[in-house]
């Protein structure tokens, strides 16, 4: 009798746990009760990471930003935006329109065509690393500067037209007209570019690229244009939601294109850090060395941070931590 009753008492504590249990996960997982408040309070824990950052200095326009500004921007389901901090400031894309060149390349060219000249793979070396450039020919993946030096020579049209249509999309995409590129900016980065010209040239001598440099002049520009960590939150929401626009607008929809960009986000959106951003973070993610960081939670959300103090990978560190700390709060890892 006794042990009939402690096993039955033994059962209901192990359905109540496991009941508990789901609820504890429901709540941890509800991204519906993400409000300004919380995207505040995480800002706030995270803002003193600056200190352990430096802003990029070695395109010298650059370095003129102010490390203690600092964005958080959230765009939920049904294209609901949460913004806190400092949501006007504006700064360059830098490597995150790489992945705006990627989609217009893939579209025109078809994805065969793009990557038989490059790979898939990830890396363990910094964002303009010349890798494999001397031994295969090809660059490792678009994300790396060969890489997307080269996606952006793939986009058809003559003089500045590819970049213009990465601008038109950018702004797309943002739903925001006003969006251009900063021409001081873009005027350091093609005076300082040697290292990205040597790429040029090496995958110019590989057969890759065939054109001149007004190819790479739409890449200085590309990664010039300016734009607010709100806008990170809507292009992380459309390839989130397979490339359908925050308010609904669906013209470029297509399920396959938003896996390829976000595979490639994830293995190498945050250069040789990667690897371990996908254990800490676990979610899409491409950083720029303008202190932003775009992030894609498949089938949830956007994210846009910005805090010009990199870490030692190139990473916003504040970004980083804002990043991790929401992740962790909403479960919204991919693993």
């Amino acid at each position: 009798m006794n042990n009939s009753f402690l096993l039955s008492a033994k059962r209901i504590c192990i359905a109540a746990f496991l009941s508990l249990n789901t609820v504890m996960y429901a709540q941890k997982a509800d991204i519906s009760t993400i409000s300004e408040k919380t995207l505040n309070s995480i800002l706030e824990k995270n803002r003193n990471y600056y200190t352990e950052g430096k802003v990029a200095d070695y395109i010298p326009e650059l370095g003129k930003m102010d490390a203690r500004a600092i964005a958080f921007s959230v765009v939920g389901k049904n294209g609901k935006i949460f913004n806190t901090g400092d949501v006007h400031k504006k700064f360059t894309m830098q490597s995150i329109s790489k992945i705006i060149a990627l989609m217009i390349a893939v579209n025109e060219k078809g994805e065969a065509n793009v990557f038989d000249k490059m790979g898939y793979f990830g890396t363990d070396k910094p964002f303009n690393h010349f890798s494999n450039l001397e031994t295969t020919g090809k660059p490792l993946n678009p994300m790396m500067n060969a890489g997307a030096i080269l996606t952006t020579s793939l986009i058809s049209g003559e003089g500045e037209k590819p970049f213009l249509k990465i601008l038109d999309l950018v702004r797309y995409i943002t739903k925001n007209n006003t969006i251009d590129y900063n021409t001081s900016v873009y005027e350091s980065e093609k005076s300082t570019g040697h290292r990205n010209r040597g790429m040029f040239y090496l995958m110019k001598n590989n057969g890759l690229i065939s054109g001149n440099e007004d190819q790479l002049d739409n890449y200085f520009k590309q990664c010039s244009i300016e734009l607010t960590a709100e806008d990170l939150a809507k292009i992380g929401y459309f390839f989130a939601n397979e490339c359908v626009r925050f308010d609904g607008d669906s013209i470029y929809k297509n399920e396959e294109l938003a896996r390829l960009v976000q595979s490639q986000m994830l293995i190498a959106g945050m250069y040789e850090f990667s690897g371990e951003y996908a254990r800490t973070v676990g979610v899409p993610s491409k950083s720029g060395v303008g202190g932003g960081i775009a992030v894609s939670v498949p089938g949830k959300m956007g994210i846009g941070v910005f805090s010009p103090a990199l870490d030692q990978h190139g990473n916003s560190s504040a970004g980083y931590h804002m990043i991790l700390d929401l992740v962790k709060q909403y479960d919204l890892s991919l693993f």
